[in-house]
Formats: C-alpha cells, structure tokens, sequence
C-alpha cells in the first residue's frame, strides 16, 4: 500500500509529518511511500533526501495513507482517494465541514487531538511533544520581547533584579516554559487548577501559586470551572498577575476554543512595560485581548498572540511529529498494509470516521448526526477436535 506526504497547505506552516529517517523506516517494513515535491523544505529535509531514503517525489500526492501535519482543505480532501486512511492534527470540532468531506468519502479519519491519555500512548503523543515545542518557544517569546533582563545581574553600574514570570498552566507546554525561563534567570511561579500540578511545577523550578481553586478530571485532565469557580479565581489571580513582568498562558483545550485565564481587568492591573505570551491564541487564546499572530498594547501592556509556535522549529518539530507518526501509525497497520485493530483502546479513541458513519460523538453530534459507535472485533477461536 501507498504512503502519501502531503506539503503543508497551512500559511507560515514548516512541519512536515515524515522526516527522511521516518520514510527509510517505513520503506524498510513494506510501504511505498510518495512524497509532494517541497513537503519537507522549509524544515530542512529536501527532496533529495526523500528521495535517498526510498520515496518517490511527485507533484501531487494520493495514497492509500494520507498523512499531514494539519488538516486539509476541501480542496485537498477533494483530491483525497475514497476509503483511504487519513491522519493529521485535524481538530474536528474546529474543522466540521472537513470531517464531514472526508467522510463522504469513506475515509478513515484518525486525529492526534483524540488520543487517549494512557501511558502505553505516551510514544505516540504528538500533542505532548508539539507542547514541549510550544512551550520552549514561549518562554523565550517572553525573553525576546521583554524589554529588560530575565536573569539578575550584579554589575558595577548596577543590580538588575531578576523578572518576575508568571506561568499559566502547568502540563507539558507550562514545565517546558517554566524550565526554560528558570534557566534564563527569571523568577517562576506557576499556577494549575489542578491539584496534581504543584509537584509538577516545584520539579521544573517554580513556586506554585494556590489559589483555593482545583478541578481535578478523571485521565489527569482538568474539569471545566463553574461560573462561581471562575470568579473566584480570576479574583484571586488579580494580584498575581499584577505582579508579574511577565505572564506566558498555555492552557490550551485539544480541538476546543481555550479558556479565558486573564481578562482585560487584570491586563489593566499589570505595570506598563509588562508582557504577556499567549500560547493558546491559535486557539482563540488565554487572555480576552489576544489577537493571534499579532503584538496588542494595551494600556503599556503588551499580549503576544503566538500563532502555531513549533513552525518556529520546524526540524526538531517535525522530527518528533514524525515519531508520533511511526508509533501510532503501526497500530493502524504494518508490513505495508492497512490493517487496524479494531480491538485496541488507543484506535478505538483516535478515530472519528470509519466507512461512511461517524463514530466520535461530539463531531456527530456537531454534526447533527447519529454516532456510529465502533465496536471491537470479535475473534472466535475454532476448538480443537
């Protein structure tokens, strides 16, 4: 069966989801693999390379495997083979109207976003790894902007005090923020709703900041807050915020638009020449003033929307994208032939689509659609006689 590697259609997009050494992997267990010509240039894998590690580079690509980094765009799924495979960050609450076109042809949809949060999947984690992407570049975001020094300095014209960075959100993004703006220099605090996250954070380096206010989820998630919950912690974070140099928000919902964390109330708290970085505006951001990909001053604030933060690392973004792909992927079928067991929990949870129905509840029912649940194969074993 054919692979295909799709050139990212996404604007400022420099991932690509098979490095060179990925291919010469699947290569080697029995796919042919086609590549879109320039898939993986702007991560700095060109089509020589591909080439080398045994795909074929072609113009337009088409398999029996359709892998991406982001979803499609109807255009693109127009061009996608009936009852194929597809994988890809799809977002299919944010992208309905491409779910629905996969589906009506018979493609089997499979997103990132779904993955269940079990330790078997954790090789095959891409929002995980994308995160530890994301929050390395948002603490240096934070650096970069930040109009003073992160670390203290002791000099004979004087003592700079380290900044103050404030952490929003304490998963993989938030530790890899708050490891990297530690090792900058700055002072970190960090603040989660759940309980779980204060070890967490106090390992990465930062002082966790207890408000009073937890919700804890059953997988290591976090619960939505009551509204009650909500003003209560925005009130209690007031003064944090207010007194931080910088804030860097991470808390980011797969597949759903992100929490407010920061209103304008508090932006307005904070001292002129403070900075915010929003990881989350791609998601509709953290903070109510965030316009994604641009800079907003507010009142001598500044909120930095970052808009897809690992295309700012494309190599080393695509590199563990890529081994997402692999692990996940042998779950879906092996030896070059699609084959997926029906009965594993972690296919089972990342599927939206199977033959035409839509077994991913929340998609149906955005959709307005029956579910279609995917029930596991049953293999009878014939007795010996």
């Amino acid at each position: 069966m054919q692979i295909a590697l799709f050139k990212e259609s996404r604007p400022g997009e420099t991932r690509v989801a098979l490095t060179p050494d990925a291919v010469k992997t699947l290569v080697a267990d029995g796919w042919s693999v086609v590549v879109e010509s320039g898939a993986g240039q702007l991560a700095h894998f060109d089509d020589e390379s591909y080439r080398s590690s045994g795909a074929s580079i072609v113009e337009a690509a088409t398999g029996d495997v359709n892998l991406r980094v982001n979803a499609p765009t109807l255009e693109e799924v127009a061009r996608v083979k009936e009852g194929s495979f597809h994988l890809s960050f799809l977002s299919p609450l944010l992208s309905l109207d491409v779910v629905k076109a996969l589906n009506d042809r018979k493609v089997t949809i499979a997103s990132f976003d779904l993955l269940p949060r079990i330790s078997r999947a954790q090789y095959m984690d891409a929002l995980s790894s994308q995160s530890t992407v994301s929050g390395y570049r948002a603490a240096l975001a934070g650096a970069t902007y930040l109009d003073r020094f992160f670390p203290l300095l002791t000099t004979a014209a004087g003592t700079i005090r380290p900044a103050k960075v404030l952490v929003m959100g304490v998963g993989v993004a938030g530790l890899q923020a708050i490891a990297t703006a530690k090792r900058l220099g700055a002072r970190v605090r960090a603040y989660d709703v759940r309980s779980a996250a204060k070890e967490e954070a106090e390992s990465a380096g930062a002082t966790f900041v207890q408000l009073g206010v937890t919700a804890d989820a059953a997988g290591g998630y976090a619960r939505e807050l009551t509204d009650e919950e909500r003003q209560q912690q925005q009130a209690a974070l007031l003064s944090e915020v207010a007194n931080s140099d910088v804030v860097i928000t991470t808390a980011a919902v797969p597949g759903r638009k992100a929490p407010i964390l920061v209103t304008t109330t508090m932006v307005e708290a904070m001292a002129e020449g403070s900075l915010i970085i929003d990881m989350a505006a791609d998601g509709g951001g953290n903070v109510e003033l965030t316009k994604v990909g641009e800079v907003v001053t507010h009142q001598g604030v500044r909120i930095v929307g970052l808009a897809n933060p690992p295309a700012e690392m494309g190599t080393h973004a695509s590199f563990l994208y890529a081994n997402n792909v692999l692990k996940l992927l042998g779950l879906f079928g092996t030896k070059g032939e699609l084959a997926p067991d029906w009965n594993d929990e972690i296919v089972l949870g990342v599927t939206i689509a199977r033959n035409g129905a839509i077994s991913h509840v929340a998609s149906a029912e955005a959709l307005g659609v029956t579910p279609t649940p995917l029930e596991p194969e049953v293999v009878v074993k014939e007795s010996a006689t």
